[in-house]
């Protein structure tokens, strides 16, 4: 079989015929809430130190959000053939091995040896190393390094379904085209864990609440119908709008579990543990950039203007993987902004877990203990939409502190 139909075979064989596992085997509880933990499995935690005046840096990320989905498909530019993929909203790092073979696998039949991809962020470099892996000579044309794209400003956790479609644009196919991209990002991913420096790594997930969590969990409010809707006004009004399909994967998921009684070391009266994947950007860019150069890659600093600018490049094959910026250099007016921030602080290797609490995140990485406010205003999936603001809000940042300042204030760490 020749490389790159093992490589579709693969592909196929990984994300499809592997199939999901009948959740009905699952007992109820275990689907609703978390089953209960069994006890005395809550190692003593490490209460963190999160203060204001430790903030170090704070970085914003506006994450490219297409109603419709990512945009995957073919387009004749000039005498080039330009494969896109862009529009992953805030689940780029997540799907993007799994977009990354959609790609490649379109481009395949077109047998063309040296390919071309535009952008240098996780959709850029998992496109190049996967056509590379597909037998392709691969240079990629960016104007920044990964360590200065969009990419590192954001979380860097496993959210596959944040924010990656509406239900209402979204063709009727493309719940099996998320789950097939979540399916072999999943299992690709998993292939960098326990590598030297952790590019890839769990963490326990403590997602804590002053009310039930059934409660918790479904707090939305009912859709105000006189501001209409994405139809009407052309930007999503409601949570309710969104797609979700984390349920199509959960036979792979691990699931969270309810911590009961004294198992509970958080000073609320509800705590959930969920391991969580999470991507340590240093580690992980290294590992990928190394990847790439090893199997004859090179990377060439180039800024692109207008898609009448791919015409100039030697390759015929080009992937255009170039995120929220595809809609002024491709005119895609549909991808809409979505504003992330996230504020560092010093890595703390001690509290090597994530809490979410109060509209609000925090995550113990290799490269700081990273803090965001997912949730302060109480639009949830609407935090953030539409607002293009790049410059960092220090006052944001110091809300979603302050709510793990006062939690950890009350915490009182059990002993080994």
């Amino acid at each position: 079989m020749k490389r790159r139909n093992l490589f579709a075979a693969s592909l196929a064989a990984g994300a499809l015929a592997a199939g999901r596992k009948s959740w009905a085997s699952v007992p109820e509880a275990a689907q609703a809430m978390g089953r209960t933990a069994p006890p005395g499995t809550v190692p003593p935690l490490t209460p963190a130190r999160v203060h204001a005046d430790q903030i170090m840096d704070i970085k914003v990320c506006l994450r490219p959000f297409r109603p419709a989905g990512p945009r995957l498909e073919i387009e004749p530019v000039a005498d080039k053939i330009v494969v896109h993929n862009y529009g992953h909203g805030g689940s780029g790092w997540s799907l993007s091995w799994g977009s990354a073979a959609m790609a490649v696998e379109r481009a395949a039949p077109l047998m063309e040896k040296r390919v071309a991809v535009i952008g240098c962020g996780i959709i850029g470099l998992t496109t190049a190393i996967t056509a590379q892996r597909a037998g392709m000579n691969v240079t990629i044309y960016a104007r920044d390094m990964l360590p200065h794209t969009r990419s590192v400003r954001a979380n860097g956790s496993w959210t596959p379904d944040s924010r990656i479609a509406l239900i209402t644009a979204a063709t009727p196919d493309f719940a099996a085209t998320w789950e097939r991209m979540a399916r072999y990002s999943w299992q690709t991913y998993r292939e960098y864990l326990g590598l030297p420096g952790n590019p890839v790594d769990f963490r326990d997930n403590y997602i804590l609440s002053d009310t039930p969590p059934d409660e918790a969990d479904h707090t939305e409010p009912a859709p105000d119908i006189s501001k209409g809707s994405y139809a009407s006004t052309g930007m999503p009004q409601s949570e309710a709008e969104f797609a979700k399909y984390g349920d199509r994967i959960k036979d792979i998921i691990p699931a969270a579990e309810l911590l009961a009684g004294a198992d509970n070391p958080f000073p609320v009266a509800y705590a959930r543990r969920k391991p969580i994947m999470i991507y340590n950007f240093g580690a992980f860019g290294h590992a990928l950039l190394s990847d790439f150069y090893q199997a004859g890659g090179r990377i060439e600093i180039r800024e692109f203007h207008s898609p009448s600018e791919v015409a100039d490049l030697p390759e015929r094959v080009v992937f255009n993987c170039t995120g929220y910026a595809a809609r002024d250099l491709w005119g895609d007016k549909s991808l809409i902004p979505v504003r992330g921030q996230t504020a560092w602080l010093p890595p703390q290797p001690a509290a090597n877990y994530g809490v979410r609490y109060k509209g609000a995140a925090m995550l113990s990485k290799s490269d700081g203990l990273m803090v965001q406010g997912v949730n302060l205003s109480g639009l949830g999936e609407l935090e953030g939409v539409g607002n293009s603001m790049e410059q960092p809000n220090r006052a944001e940042a110091e809300q979603a502190v302050a709510v793990f300042e006062d939690l950890f204030s009350r915490f009182r760490p059990r002993r080994g």
